[in-house]
């Protein structure tokens, strides 16, 4: 079951300004690449810990083309708010809604200016998000304002390699990145990120990912 809304307004909301995208050369790149056996095998484990750990009302930023619908546990999930600033992506995430488990409801919005009341969601869950918005410091604010006291945060990244020669070249790699693959940044490190935005840090579960420039991890955290 999938509704749809579009930029709604309602109670407390973030007054941040909204910029709609529409990228479907990248859309239809990334589901292609999302969708290759090799990709299904590296991610879907990952997915599955993270959208797959959520429970209650959940918000999902930056859902892309859904990916991560099919993960989400009827038994644990009310519904998901799954939001998206890209039209492009949203056309396919609207294909993916048809078979989800769960009920969600798609909104075409950024995570630097989600518009929810404070306190809404017992989960977020942010996989492949950290690395390509404009301002994650923000981003990270909004998510832990909409989440509920101890609503439990989510996040698979491809983060900054530990080792300082990788790290280096993600950095030089960063202006080709942010041009071909939708301002994608390989060089952040989402830990730090979310502990700074003042988060507690739960787990962290780093994985070498399919490419040495391409470290993943898993993360858990609470808000106070």
């Amino acid at each position: 079951m999938m509704k749809e809304r579009k930029d709604p307004s309602s109670g407390e909301t973030s007054q941040q300004p909204f910029a709609a995208f529409f990228h479907p050369r990248f859309a239809a790149f990334y589901e292609w690449f999302a969708e290759s056996s090799q990709q299904r095998r590296l991610l879907d484990p990952l997915r599955e810990k993270t959208a797959g750990a959520a429970s209650g009302v959940v918000l999902e930023v930056g859902a892309g083309t859904g990916l991560n619908f099919s993960w989400y546990q009827p038994t644990r999930v009310e519904r998901v708010e799954a939001v998206e600033p890209d039209s492009a992506m949203l056309t396919h995430a609207r294909l993916r809604t048809e078979g989800a488990p769960v009920p969600i409801v798609l909104t075409q919005a950024s995570v630097e200016a989600l518009p929810w009341a404070s306190s809404t969601f017992d989960s977020a869950v942010v996989t492949l998000v950290l690395c390509s918005v404009h301002d994650p410091a923000r981003a990270l604010a909004e998510i832990k304002r909409v989440l509920k006291p101890q609503g439990t945060l989510f996040v698979f990244e491809h983060v900054r390699s530990s080792q300082g020669f990788l790290a280096h070249m993600q950095a030089a790699l960063v202006p080709v990145t942010t041009r071909l693959f939708g301002n994608c940044h390989w060089n952040r490190d989402a830990a730090r990120a979310v502990s700074e935005a003042g988060f507690q840090v739960t787990q962290v579960q780093p994985h070498p990912g399919g490419f040495p420039l391409l470290p993943h991890l898993l993360l858990q955290a609470r808000r106070p």
